[in-house]
């Protein structure tokens, strides 16, 4: 029943679909702000991480709105494999600030 609800365009969940959008836009500043701050490249690392899952989900999100698969597809790519290369980046620019 509520997915049917949901489903249901109508004005008022057009309204509900882009407040929700807008809260997940602001809980992405919230580490983009913590890795602008911190120094620790590990810190930063997991913000850049956070960034990566929530702007996944936000694809996730939109994809489901357009009901366009392809965007869905890239989203489920970029959660799976999308921090291993950041991890790999993080010991790579470790290693370079030891130098």
């Amino acid at each position: 029943m509520i997915i049917q609800m949901i489903f249901q365009l109508n004005n008022t969940n057009i309204i509900i679909m882009n407040a929700m959008l807008i809260a997940m836009i602001l809980a992405l500043l919230i580490p983009i702000y913590e890795a602008c701050q911190d120094d620790d490249i590990w810190q930063k690392m997991l913000a850049f991480a956070s960034i990566a899952t929530k702007t996944s989900i936000i694809m996730l999100f939109i994809s489901v709105l357009r009901d366009d698969w392809s965007i869905g597809v890239v989203a489920i790519i970029i959660l799976s494999v999308g921090n291993a290369g950041l991890m790999l980046m993080a010991h790579l620019i470790k290693q370079l600030n030891e130098l």
